[in-house]
């Protein structure tokens, strides 16, 4: 569609220019000649005064000399022969004889072609009754004196339309092709599953019609599917509880058949529920929002989340501190996917710590970063590296292995990045750096050096 434009408007302008530069610049050819012959004939008409008083050579002579076409050698004066006398001669005449008879027989003023130019004639009466002629020679370069200049001016001003006709036509294909384009790369990316694609509205009024249109639509397929993870973590958390009361109650029931069957039935139903939520997290399409006002308030999301767990803290004795969400703290993260991270580290709290251990959770606002860190006073993990890695459960009752490989994602996706260390209540600690100028990608922010971690450590002790 661009260079449709740019070649719809190059043609037009094209027309346009030939239509009115051609004309006008014949128009100008004519008027330098015109402007060359008016002179002309103006030194004719001097000379034409004196001929109507006397035909004294001498006094001819001075006339003619007088006059600037006479004194550069541009005029002449043809006198007939009297009565009795010779023809006179006056100047360098340069007409053929042929064009003197006819101007002679018939009194009218014209143009001769002469070498080098044009010569004018114009018939004068004087006191014998007979017709002299005066001979004004018009040079070439004074018929197309300014032309040139004057046709130059005229292609630069055509040149110009031409260029600035294309500009204007290549800007407004551009405004109306690059909407278009950000609308079809968004659709490409939302059909690959990036959920997060959105465009800018604006553009023309169909354009920009359109990107709400598909704002709107990715916004409504982005809450399906965080409602259908909602309900399935809602319903995870559900079960688990429920579950681990009845697990505790299968363990105090001793020994026998039904104490055995028991059991073995609740740690089917535990697998049966982590192999749901393994199922649903692996087919998780990539959500992070990252059009214009993306993201969300991360101390909002803790708020929330820490107000969903804390009636299990409370029922399992577990004592809970939350610091550093009194005020918002903006991240590049889609709220589902922080919700997501946020109850995969805080099941991994309550799974696989004792009772009554206590955790702390605290949101550290930096200058480029928003650092997020979990911390337990359990016994900690023995091997953080095989933590991270993506369905290790570790052998561990009731993981599926992708509670952490969950939270890297989501970390990575900013040019962040998890690690896992020992906490100041004695167990594990896990710190989700999460980037908010987003250019690093999640290599690079896995790759950082030393003095990049020690500054987020004493970033985080801040």
């Amino acid at each position: 569609m661009r260079w449709a434009l740019v070649k719809v408007a190059l043609a037009v302008t094209v027309m346009v220019v030939v239509a009115f530069a051609v004309p006008l610049g014949l128009v100008i050819k004519e008027m330098a000649r015109d402007r060359a012959f008016t002179n002309a004939e103006r030194q004719a008409a001097a000379i034409g005064t004196s001929l109507s008083i006397t035909t004294d050579r001498a006094q001819l002579d001075r006339a003619v000399a007088s006059t600037q076409a006479g004194a550069a050698g541009h005029l002449a004066v043809h006198i007939p022969a009297s009565a009795g006398g010779a023809p006179m001669e006056i100047g360098t005449g340069r007409a053929a004889a042929k064009d003197l008879a006819t101007v002679q027989r018939v009194p009218r003023a014209s143009t001769a072609e002469v070498p080098g130019g044009y010569a004018l004639l114009q018939p004068t009466a004087i006191s014998t009754g007979q017709i002299a002629i005066v001979e004004v020679y018009v040079p070439e370069g004074e018929v197309t004196n300014g032309l040139a200049t004057a046709w130059l001016i005229l292609a630069g001003v055509g040149v110009a339309l031409v260029v600035g006709s294309v500009a204007v036509a290549d800007r407004l294909g551009v405004r109306m092709v690059q909407p278009a384009q950000r609308l079809a790369h968004a659709a490409h990316d939302l059909g690959e599953g990036r959920l997060g694609a959105r465009v800018p509205e604006d553009g023309p009024a169909e354009l920009k019609s359109a990107a709400v249109a598909f704002n709107s639509m990715a916004d409504q397929v982005v809450r399906l599917l965080a409602n259908e993870r909602e309900l399935a973590a809602d319903l995870s958390h559900r079960l688990r509880t429920p579950l681990t009361v009845l697990r505790l109650n299968a363990a105090s029931l001793g020994d026998g058949p039904a104490a055995e069957q028991t059991r073995a039935a609740v740690e089917q139903l535990e697998r049966e529920v982590d192999t749901i939520i393994r199922t649903a997290r692996e087919a998780k399409p990539q959500t992070q929002a990252t059009g214009p006002g993306a993201g969300c308030d991360a101390s909002e999301v803790v708020r929330e989340r820490m107000e969903f767990w804390s009636a299990l803290a409370e029922d399992e004795g577990r004592k809970v501190r939350l610091a550093g969400v009194e005020r918002p703290v903006r991240i590049p993260v889609a709220r589902p996917e922080l919700v997501a991270a946020l109850d995969a580290l805080l099941g991994n709290v309550f799974r696989h710590t004792p009772e009554g251990t206590a955790f702390s959770v605290d949101v550290h606002n930096g200058d480029d970063a928003v650092i997020l860190l979990v911390s337990d006073a359990g016994p900690g993990i023995a091997d953080p590296e095989a933590a991270m890695a993506r369905g290790n459960s570790g052998a561990r009752d009731g993981s599926t292995g992708l509670g952490l490989d969950i939270v890297r994602r989501v970390a990575e996706s900013t040019g962040g990045d998890v690690r896992i260390g020992r906490s100041v209540l004695g167990g594990t600690e896990v710190r989700v750096w999460i980037g908010l100028d987003g250019r690093r990608g999640p290599a690079e922010g896995r790759g950082r050096g030393r003095g990049h971690r020690m500054r987020r450590r004493r970033r985080a002790q801040h």
